[in-house]
């Protein structure tokens, strides 16, 4: 079964709000919906399985690079720790020398920057 996280069930799992953790939110979406992992375990406070595990270190590596979110920030959104989310970062750069996965990774960063310029439209920014 194939779950598409809402904003009230982000805003569930993590209540917090503000800029910070609404483009947290919008990545947990697009990368739960990508790899096919519900929003829950991205955010939950156990490890899980390895798709979950790597799901999440994907995600909070887009918040860091594409929205430019500080670790703590990300770490807060995700429930972790600001060195955890160094980890994640860590990680997903050195897989993303895996050109198969490095594609990957490009597609969901032009998916969020495509997000991002039609929201600052609609905003007149």
């Amino acid at each position: 079964m194939h779950h598409t996280p809402t904003q009230s069930t982000l805003q569930h799992a993590m209540p917090w709000s503000g800029p910070a953790q609404r483009s947290c939110d919008q990545v947990i979406a697009l990368v739960s919906q990508h790899k096919r992992v519900p929003s829950r375990l991205l955010v939950h406070a156990g490890r899980g399985r390895n798709a979950a595990s790597r799901a999440r270190q994907l995600a909070m590596y887009l918040a860091h690079v594409i929205y430019g979110r500080t670790l703590a920030e990300i770490g807060h959104a995700f429930g972790r720790d600001r060195t955890t989310v160094s980890y994640a970062c860590a990680r997903i750069e050195d897989l993303r020398d895996d050109p198969c996965f490095d594609a990957e990774v490009c597609a969901l960063e032009q998916r969020l920057e495509t997000t991002m310029a039609a929201e600052a439209a609609d905003h007149g920014l």
